[in-house]
């Protein structure tokens, strides 16, 4: 499963890269929300772990990011002082974590995250989705 990584800090997002790529999952760093968008297009992360800073300044970029189904948000910072998250994300978010100090929390949660997606039958809802969209085709109206 894919999960994105979104923030400035090089050497923490590294860090968690590896910490997931180690748990089985396939982690993509990126700078900016945008880029995370475009990342999530091609292939739905179950978790986008986001900086708090990125999201609270721009939370409509924050909130498009495409989750795969039983996907959520997480918000991280560094310990200072938190300013109070836009509505428009309180709902989308499962969590606020401390980094790098919650680093097992957080990938506990998104094997949790997961491992609720499989048992729901989430992820194969979509691979069958996904699959009969690409063999169903238009009917060309022969005679």
């Amino acid at each position: 499963m894919n999960v994105i990584l979104v923030g400035t800090d090089a050497a923490l997002l590294e860090g968690l890269a590896q910490s997931y790529a180690s748990n089985g999952f396939s982690p993509h760093v990126v700078p900016t929300l945008l880029e995370a968008c475009e990342v999530a297009s091609e292939s739905a992360p179950i978790v986008a772990v986001v900086a708090r800073d990125l999201a609270i300044a721009s939370a409509g970029d924050a909130a498009a990011i495409q989750l795969a189904p039983g996907g959520s948000l997480v918000l991280y910072h560094g310990g200072d002082p938190v300013a109070a998250i836009p509505a428009m994300l309180q709902r989308s978010v499962v969590a606020e974590l401390v980094l790098p100090l919650e680093r097992s929390r957080l990938v506990a949660l998104t094997r949790s995250l997961a491992g609720r997606a499989d048992v729901v039958g989430r992820t194969k809802d979509r691979e069958i989705e996904n699959r009969k969209s690409e063999t169903e085709r238009p009917d060309i109206g022969l005679l």
